[in-house]
């Protein structure tokens, strides 16, 4: 087997680890939802979507660094690297949003604080 076959097969099952844990994610943000629902909990949309979108991330991670393996390792040609740069670029556009509407904030910024003003003591 040559470097390069062997690189494509890495490059295959990180492929098909980032559908699983899509596939999985949504199967078990599904369950959990239903779950839920016969307990009437609040939020359950909410927290469906934020269950799904963590396992999207994850999934889109994974298939960007298989992307990555198979276009720097196998073939490194100008269009190949054009065409990974326009898959990241979406990827990550697709990042930024589902964690927009997961957290409620961009990856950047920082995480509210749960710890009261001194001021607010009364």
């Amino acid at each position: 087997m040559t470097f390069a076959e062997t690189v494509e097969d890495v490059g295959r099952v990180i492929d098909g680890a980032g559908v699983a844990i899509i596939a999985i994610g949504a199967v078990a943000a599904g369950v959990a939802t239903c779950v839920r629902l016969v307990r009437h909990e609040p939020d359950v949309y909410r927290r469906f979507r934020q269950q799904l979108g963590r396992s999207i991330l994850l999934g889109l991670e994974l298939l960007v660094a298989a992307d990555i393996i198979r276009t720097v390792a196998v073939t490194p040609t100008l269009q190949s690297v054009g065409v990974l740069a326009g898959i990241v670029l979406i990827r990550t556009f697709l990042s930024f949003t589902l964690e927009l509407e997961i957290t409620g904030r961009w990856p950047w910024q920082k995480k509210p604080s749960t710890l009261p003003y001194a001021g607010d003591q009364g």
